[in-house]
């Protein structure tokens, strides 16, 4: 009897509870049928969420050992300014880096503006006049055309003679081994593997994937430098790719391992002379790692290295929550609700602009930082289409914060990421329903139109 009154006390606190959630989603326009609709799909993913919790646990391990083997201190926290000799903080957390990706060296500045910036950078001081550049997994990131010359550029690798080839992926998303082999050539230098989608609705790589194509490389070329774009990869698996073979891994801090907190910065992590190549092209020969100051940055370049494992962890929550609900619907969705996970991108596939425009009005809706503003497709540097980006974010650009983006073009996909919280993606989440409902492309029984 006593067990009975503590089951029905239970019951109707949780009926009270979830009023109150309502009450609260709907300051935000929320309707009850939405909320209902995203608890309804939240409930089959428990599994799946926990087993994010243990990935996440591991490398909170991963990254505190690492951490702890390194020696740092509070000193380290301080950084420099001028030159940035002796930056004890800056150097350690290299040796950090290193120690995370079990790589000889790493490069992690803030004066590496942003990934794009990063790639270059890696590129740029590892190939030289006459090398080849190439890329066995398709067209690479829509910004990286002009970095390789693929459309025209000042500054381009094209324009310093460096020649490049790439071999699309099967249409079933393999590698298209007999054209990689007939692809490398003498002066192939350097081949370079992105890991997430980009603008494509083609499966991110997974890092056992990325290691197969690493070997096959390896055993026609050993000397050929195999480098990963590892842009939103990061933490979302128990190991990286430069534990399957890759001689340098990429990407920036305001992604996956700048948690949140690291307000500008990239990093490259790898073979000792990849590493010393690319610092003495970011600073100046005959200098290389050893000027560069911190300008107090580094209390969140570490902070944001310690959370990342977790704030990864809500991203992927998120995704996953993003592409469960849309799928019900009938949309299109890569990943879908049940694959493995290998970044935290989520794409959808609208087939119009209407769609793509209103999911990311919605999240911006959703945000903590000018939410109050509407964003529209625009000319952005680097693009080839007018880009459509819903950023409400702490750090201006971060997308490792709740934002959405996506060119307007065909197939008008709109591609999802981040949250620094579980609780506010599915709030992002919820709102682009609403506002596909409110803007007529979504029936109020949750159905396409």
């Amino acid at each position: 009897m006593i067990f009975m009154k503590e089951l029905t006390g239970q019951m109707i606190q949780e009926r009270q509870n979830a009023k109150l959630l309502s009450a609260q989603y709907a300051r935000f326009g929320i309707s009850e049928a939405v909320v209902r609709f995203g608890e309804e799909t939240l409930a089959s993913l428990t599994e799946r969420f926990r087993q994010i919790d243990e990935t996440a646990e591991y490398n909170q391990l991963k990254v505190t050992a690492a951490m702890q083997e390194c020696r740092v201190s509070e000193a380290c926290l301080l950084g420099t300014t001028g030159y940035g000799y002796n930056d004890l903080g800056r150097d350690t957390l290299e040796q950090v880096y290193a120690a995370l990706f079990h790589t000889e060296d790493a490069l992690v500045r803030p004066q590496i503006t942003c990934g794009t910036h990063a790639l270059a950078l890696a590129l740029m001081s590892n190939l030289r006049p006459g090398d080849e550049l190439l890329s066995p997994v398709g067209k690479p990131y829509d910004t990286l055309e002009e970095v390789i010359g693929i459309r025209p550029s000042k500054g381009s690798l094209k324009e310093y003679g460096i020649s490049y080839r790439q071999v699309d992926l099967l249409p079933d998303g393999s590698f298209d081994y007999d054209g990689i082999r007939a692809a490398i050539q003498e002066k192939t230098k350097l081949v370079t593997i992105q890991r997430s989608k980009g603008y494509q609705t083609r499966p991110t790589l997974s890092v056992t994937r990325i290691g197969e194509l690493i070997r096959f490389i390896k055993d026609i070329r050993p000397d050929i430098i195999c480098m990963v774009d590892n842009c939103y990869g990061e933490f979302v698996e128990t190991i990286e790719p430069t534990d399957v073979g890759a001689d340098m891994v990429v990407g920036s801090l305001i992604k996956n391992p700048g948690g949140g907190l690291a307000p500008i910065g990239g990093y490259i992590a790898g073979r000792k002379e990849c590493v010393e190549n690319a610092a003495f092209r970011l600073t100046s020969p005959g200098l290389g790692k050893e000027v560069g100051a911190s300008l107090g940055v580094l209390s969140s370049f570490y902070q944001g290295l310690f959370l990342a494992p977790t704030v990864t962890a809500s991203a992927l929550k998120g995704a996953i929550f993003a592409a469960s609900l849309y799928e019900k619907i009938g949309f299109r969705v890569l990943p879908n609700g049940q694959e493995s996970r290998h970044d935290i991108i989520q794409a959808v596939t609208f087939g119009s602009p209407e769609g793509v425009i209103a999911f990311c009005q919605g999240i911006q809706a959703a945000a903590s930082v000018d939410s109050f503003v509407t964003p529209e497709p625009w000319d952005m540097p680097g693009y080839d289409a007018k880009v459509i980006m819903a950023a409400g974010a702490f750090v201006s650009g971060s997308s490792i914060e709740l934002s959405a983006d996506g060119p307007i073009k065909p197939p008008y996909a709109v591609y999802f990421q981040g949250g620094l919280t579980f609780p506010h993606a599915k709030l992002g989440i919820l709102k682009t329903l609403q506002n596909l409902i409110d803007n007529g492309l979504v029936t109020d029984d949750f159905h396409k139109i």
